[in-house]
């Protein structure tokens, strides 16, 4: 596997927390230890971007913070290439 850039990490955690999901769920979807997933989760709870849904199922949620930094992420994705082409 590639190296992976935190910010990478992050948009990889969000989007399989973006509906609501279990902590093993998105440990297996973003390719992270047990260890490396409770450092990223508190970062993210910490700012906002992610949320802790207590009840039946233990879930984590990417709140609305979440939504827009993932939107702003894939629209950099997009335009990155094309600025690479160019030099």
């Amino acid at each position: 596997m590639k190296y992976r850039s935190r910010t990478e990490i992050t948009v990889l955690i969000l989007e399989a927390a973006n509906g609501g999901a279990t902590k093993t769920k998105i440990m297996y979807k973003s390719f992270l230890s047990y260890a490396q997933l409770k450092e990223y989760f508190t970062m993210l709870i910490e700012n906002g971007l992610l949320e802790y849904e207590d009840g039946l199922v233990n879930m984590y949620r990417t709140t609305e913070k979440g939504l827009r930094l993932l939107k702003i992420y894939n629209q950099i994705e997009e335009i990155l290439p094309q600025i690479q082409t160019k030099y």
